[in-house]
């Protein structure tokens, strides 16, 4: 079992390149955000907890998250090849999946590092709208809908998610940056970075990544 991590601050592109390497690899994508919210909906033990956590407000832990990637990664054989997008987020998050993939038999083998000019995240997020019925991604630029503030798929409402706005995504660079400075040299000391320039079409960089992950991804 091998694991590949997108990194990349806000902005850089980790959720539409995953789309794209999951559209032509073998690669298994894992959101631990679509996990949370299945277990929630299905009402397992897990979402159970997990729910309690988000009512209140606070962050769900990272043990309890683990719980749940181990159960998703448990049920894809030692031959699987996972692909993480955005997490782990920290270092505590990063020695859990390590323990985690380890338990079973697995580890981390690549980590990708998406990298972009700071005006381009800053452009790219404040230009990002979501459908409110659907979650249809559009970018007033980059992806435009038909027509103007209407999704193309379902009709719906676009909107401009609050932490999206300038202001607020100055302050989620920052964190990023803070958060994430150590777990960059994490992996880097275990030789498994690697730095790929997410300014270019998505094309260019799935099709990179894909290159650099050989058989791993199935390529």
């Amino acid at each position: 079992m091998k694991a590949i991590i997108l990194l990349g601050a806000p902005g850089a592109g980790k959720g539409t390149i995953a789309e794209g390497l999951k559209a032509v690899s073998a690669l298994i994508h894992v959101s631990t955000g679509d996990m949370l919210r299945e277990a929630v909906k299905k009402g397992s033990p897990l979402g159970v907890q997990a729910d309690g956590y988000m009512k209140r407000g606070e962050l769900v832990p990272d043990d309890l998250i683990i719980r749940l990637v181990e159960t998703r990664l448990a049920g894809g054989g030692r031959e699987a090849a996972y692909l993480f997008d955005g997490f782990p987020r920290t270092m505590e998050q990063a020695r859990l999946l390590d323990d985690c993939l380890s338990r079973l038999g697995g580890q981390v083998d690549k980590v990708f590092l998406l990298d972009a000019p700071r005006d381009l995240l800053i452009a790219r997020l404040a230009g990002r709208r979501l459908c409110r019925k659907c979650g249809t991604n559009y970018h007033v630029v980059n992806i435009p809908p038909r027509r103007e503030g209407i999704c193309d798929a379902c009709g719906g409402e676009l909107y401009q998610r609050p932490d999206d706005g300038e202001a607020t995504v100055l302050n989620r660079l920052e964190v990023y940056v803070r958060q994430t400075e150590a777990l960059i040299s994490y992996y880097e000391k275990k030789g498994v970075l690697l730095r790929v320039d997410s300014s270019r079409p998505r094309q260019q960089v799935v099709a990179e990544v894909l290159r650099m992950a050989g058989a791993l991804a199935g390529a």
